[in-house]
């Protein structure tokens, strides 16, 4: 994994987001800190359990709870902008735009193409061509809207990322918002599109239709959407009206609901449904900017930063113990006086973070998810003690858990008085050293080795002073690296553009089996004497392309991607001493090379006999590729089928009981 934009120099390692010292007392600004992830609750473990001996099997990943806000663990430096979380997966956007999913996998969720779960975050690579803006997750679905304004979305029945168009041809998304069944989104227009599942009239179309492809809410049509968002069997949104005020007219953002009205979560006074968006009438007065949804519950957030509530009173979710959950309420206790910027709604919990960068939560306190350190319900807003020192600048929920987004925090070296190993205190004899990769202050013995590719050094390809945990985890990932390197041909610097490294990507699975083949293929040539006359078609100074080494070698085998012109073969192309990309070794001279005939070029009896014997390696290869595609196929249709069968069952029975 490499940062965006930079050569495989980039690449860094990070063991965790602990606090970094400095020796010198200095600090980045906020602007270039990097952005730290903290999770809480019910999270995915270390721990796996394999459910069959086949080695295509599936994984299931145990899950912990977490009392206490926890660095997310990686083997990656990121720099994270924007996260997401659903129920039992969760996706996040670095700065430079990549996207990294992780959790159980559990039909196509994650979007990697493999049905396997993912314990830290790993990069959709099928979009790391384009550059993310942000990203949504549902139960069974994800979805991600890119800087320019597209929306891609993967699930059960696409496990690489697809990209929507269709009605949304032309137009720029700004957001999107994912339900366990269902989507919104909104364009930069302010239209507001839904699709998905319509049961109890979720998607606001006027009736309880499914709708596979996004449809704009007819009746919000000319009104300016803000802010969306998905609950389980009901939809909220903020949208901008016109009011009158003396002679002068002002915009404001209205609270808008729709679906199902049990548990009075509309806040309509009711438990009626509405089939389409309608005004909460006891918020007329208020002006919205932000919105969440959970189960049974509907947050939403002032201009002015104060938090209402409405639905369910159960785990005290509402954050006000004399609400009866009847009409919205205002959430008060502690957070009277403060002014509140971020809201976010789990299943059954609230968390909301002050502009002094402070969170609060309240709710189901099971699994930990309210970050108290205990799995105690509250019903009024408590501050996350362990959050307090943070500088918290984003949070979401989970349908169990909670995440924060902290700007890396930077101490003085001159607060810690001993070595963050060995426990010792710093003397005349026992000197202090940054290590440049967690950050944290060592003593000489606890930090005596150098490593490359250090998380905080200045330049990565030079070695710096690391601990001796740090080294260990830099090595092992060194060593991986070096293995993933080796097994592929190394590619000019010239040729580490964006296309290239997507070629990369799509052609590895056929490349790995490949260069075997061609291995054996120039083993045989050189015991007759006519060593790389299959690859004598490049120029010396030149250094082969994948696009070109493609259109020789597999010549016959199935295009992964659109055809490329062919290298033009002039005299001295066919006079110089070509170099083979494997064996790096000179050819043969002029007249051992292929020659231009006007059928096309002509080989030697014995060299065309072992291109067919390639060619007919290659076939088996790919009519063993087609049966791999044929098994994934029927397995994707199976678990289409048990989506339908628990859709069914949520629909008639559970929605009955």
């Amino acid at each position: 994994m490499q940062v965006k934009g930079s050569g495989s120099d980039a690449f860094r390692v990070s063991v965790s987001s602990a606090p970094s010292t400095s020796s010198h007392g200095s600090a980045p600004d906020d602007c270039d800190a990097l952005g730290d992830v903290y999770l809480w609750g019910e999270v995915i473990s270390d721990s796996t359990v394999q459910i069959s001996v086949d080695k295509n099997a599936t994984y299931l990943s145990s899950r912990a709870d977490v009392l206490l806000p926890k660095p997310l663990e990686c083997n990656v430096v990121l720099d994270v902008n924007h996260i997401a979380c659903g129920v039992k997966h969760a996706a996040l956007v670095t700065r430079q735009g990549e996207i990294f999913t992780w959790g159980e996998e559990s039909g196509g969720r994650l979007g990697h193409g493999v049905g396997k779960d993912a314990i830290q975050p790993r990069l959709v690579e099928s979009l790391a061509v384009t550059s993310v803006d942000f990203v949504a997750c549902g139960e069974f679905h994800t979805c991600a809207v890119t800087m320019a304004g597209e929306l891609y979305t993967w699930d059960v029945s696409h496990w690489i990322p697809k990209r929507i168009s269709g009605p949304l041809e032309g137009l720029q998304i700004a957001s999107v918002t994912c339900g366990p069944w269902h989507t919104a989104l909104i364009t930069t227009m302010g239209q507001l599109f839904t699709f998905g599942d319509g049961t109890f009239g979720v998607l606001g179309h006027g009736d309880r239709e499914n709708i596979a492809y996004p449809r704009e809410v007819d009746s919000l049509s000319g009104l300016r959407t803000i802010a969306v968002a998905c609950g389980v069997w009901h939809t909220a949104a903020v949208v901008e009206v016109i009011v009158t005020q003396s002679s002068s007219s002002v915009s404001s953002g209205k609270l808008f609901t729709w679906g199902d009205g049990d548990k009075n979560r509309l806040g309509h006074g009711d438990k009626e449904p509405r089939l389409k968006p309608t005004c909460v009438p006891a918020l007329i007065e208020y002006n919205f900017h932000k919105i969440a949804c959970g189960h049974s519950l509907t947050v939403g957030l002032t201009t002015s930063g104060n938090v209402f509530t409405m639905g369910s009173t159960v785990y005290g979710q509402l954050g006000s113990p004399q609400a009866d959950g009847k009409l919205p309420c205002l959430v008060e206790d502690n957070l009277s006086g403060e002014c509140v910027e971020e809201i976010a709604c789990g299943s059954y919990h609230v968390a909301v973070l002050t502009s002094k960068n402070e969170v609060y939560t309240w709710g189901k306190g099971a699994n930990g998810r309210l970050g108290h350190g205990d799995v105690e319900d509250r019903k009024t807003p408590i501050l996350v003690e362990a959050l307090k020192d943070r500088n918290v600048k984003y949070i979401a929920c989970g349908a169990n858990y909670t995440a924060a987004i902290c700007l890396h925090k930077w101490v003085s070296g001159a607060e810690q008085s001993q070595c963050s190993s060995c426990r010792q205190a710093f003397g005349f004899t026992r000197k202090r050293h940054n290590c440049y990769n967690c950050g944290l202050v060592h003593c000489h013995s606890c930090s005596s080795r150098k490593a490359i590719r250090a998380a905080l050094a200045p330049n990565p390809g030079k070695p710096y002073r690391v601990c001796d945990s740090c080294y260990v985890k830099l090595s092992k990932v060194s060593e991986s690296n070096n293995i993933r390197r080796n097994s592929v041909p190394r590619l000019s610097g010239e040729n580490k553009d964006r296309l290239d490294k997507y070629e990369i990507r799509s052609s590895k699975a056929v490349l790995s089996s490949n260069v075997d083949l061609i291995k054996q293929l120039d083993s045989k040539a050189a015991k007759q004497g006519k060593k790389a006359e299959t690859f004598s078609l490049v120029r010396s100074s030149q250094t082969p392309s994948l696009l070109q080494l493609r259109d020789v070698v597999l010549s016959t085998a199935i295009d992964l991607r659109p055809k490329v012109p062919k290298p033009v073969l002039t005299q001295s192309a066919v006079s110089s001493r070509s170099v083979s990309p494997f064996s790096r070794r000179p050819s043969p001279p002029r007249s051992a090379t292929p020659v231009p005939t006007t059928s096309g070029l002509s080989f030697s009896k014995s060299i065309a006999d072992s291109l067919k014997k390639t060619n007919e390696l290659l076939n088996q290869e790919v009519m063993k590729l087609r049966s791999q595609v044929c098994f994934i196929t029927k397995k994707s249709y199976f678990l289409f089928l048990m989506y339908i069968g628990l859709e069914w069952m949520n629909k008639y029975y559970f929605s009955s009981v």
